[in-house]
């Protein structure tokens, strides 16, 4: 069975107390589960990094940050640097994501140096993209997959790209009153993707992992994961809960097993 990506970004919520529990809870929860064939990984607030880093074993669970400036040092007030990320002991850092565009206005093109800076400095680089609704009324979701990927990468060499995740986020299939996606479209844009990654990249874009995050939950969890291109799940709200976390993973592992045993 392939290794199978599972992570959650936290956004705005959850203080330091809070993260630190879950942390706990969920590396408790997964921890006889091989890291060998399963990778997990959370994303919180800036404010509870440093503590989180404290109280977990980064073997068991991976921890990023939500966002970064592209400068290592400057006239930047409010962003957070680089340096100042790994000072917090994170292993990845998320650019791109739906409300860092459309509520922030972040362009492909300020993603792109976020990447190239993600890279420059060690970052496992997890690059969030994804069309929105209108566009995909307009069926033109798979020309702005393909420009977020290649303008987000533009610059990037191939031996970057064991650092390189990529996170699928429809925009109108994810937050409190996203719609979910059907399997089959999650996975012919999937396939979209890799495409595009192996078209950038060469055949080495085959080994970037492309993960699926829009109203992941544990009713359609099955039915995503064991799409082919589908290399992992982004969860949201479904997975803030330690406990409900952990029942997805396994739901999604059985899946998975059932899937190969009938191959």
């Amino acid at each position: 069975m392939k290794k199978v990506y599972f992570g959650s970004n936290l956004k705005m919520y959850k203080n330091i107390a809070d993260t630190v529990t879950y942390l706990q809870d969920l590396q408790q929860n997964t921890y006889d589960l091989s890291r060998d064939d399963v990778q997990l990984f959370i994303i919180p607030s800036y404010t509870a990094l440093e503590s989180a880093n404290k109280s977990i074993d980064h073997q068991k669970i991976l921890l990023g940050a939500q966002n970064m400036c592209w400068e290592d040092q400057g006239q930047f007030t409010g962003e957070i640097s680089p340096l100042m990320l790994k000072e917090t002991g994170i292993d990845l850092v998320m650019i791109g994501h739906s409300e860092r565009r459309h509520i922030f206005n972040e362009t492909n093109y300020e993603e792109n140096k976020k990447v190239l800076s993600s890279l420059k400095n060690g970052f496992i680089t997890l690059l969030c993209i994804g069309e929105t609704e209108t566009q995909k009324d307009y069926m033109i979701s798979k020309e702005v997959l393909r420009e977020q990927l290649r303008i987000g990468f533009y610059g990037v060499n191939t031996e970057s790209v064991n650092k390189i995740w990529i996170a699928y986020e429809p925009v109108w299939s994810i937050g409190v009153n996203g719609k979910p996606a059907k399997a089959d479209y999650v996975e012919e844009m999937h396939k979209i993707i890799k495409e595009c990654l192996i078209e950038i990249f060469g055949s080495k874009g085959r080994d970037i992992p492309v993960l699926y995050g829009g109203s992941v939950n544990q009713q359609n969890c099955e039915s995503l994961i064991v799409q082919p291109s589908i290399d992992g799940l982004f969860v949201g709200r479904a997975a803030w809960n330690a406990d409900d976390f952990n029942a997805l993973i396994r739901q999604s592992l059985m899946a998975l097993q059932r899937e190969k045993d009938r191959n």
